[in-house]
């Protein structure tokens, strides 16, 4: 399993998810320092955990009913930016649709998109991740 790159990560820079710098945008939701606010801000948060590595955060954010068993991250992935289309919010529960890009890390292939409208719920304050439905 590969290390976090959480620790590495300038807290000055870019967020992976593009939405501002780290330390103002999905840093303190990795770090555990606060819940996210939203489910937009809790799939920001889980897209940069996925370029970061940061399977624990993933495991912590994924509803226990639907979390797989087994490893979340593919270490040959490298993910290469973010597009939120769309993101709504009834009562407890979310929806966000949007649009990742990826390629293997071996630079062998194209790009790829991952377009995926997820479901969220929130529970005793914190949101988690449910399902997502692929397009």
């Amino acid at each position: 399993m590969a290390k976090s790159k959480l620790a590495k990560h300038n807290s000055s820079t870019a967020c992976p998810c593009g939405a501002g710098r780290f330390d103002q945008c999905c840093e303190p939701y990795l770090q555990q320092i606060i819940a996210a606010p939203t489910p937009e801000a809790l799939m920001r948060s889980r897209y940069s955990a996925y370029v970061l590595h940061n399977e624990a955060y993933l495991r912590m954010s994924w509803h226990p009913d639907t979390r797989p068993p087994g490893p979340i991250l593919e270490p040959a992935v490298k993910w290469l930016g973010l597009e939120v289309k769309a993101s709504s919010q009834i009562g407890n529960n979310g929806i966000v649709e949007f649009v990742a890009r990826h390629k293997q890390k071996s630079g062998q292939g194209a790009a790829q998109r991952l377009h995926e409208i997820s479901r969220f719920v929130l529970e005793a304050g914190h949101w988690y991740y449910v399902d997502g439905q692929h397009e």
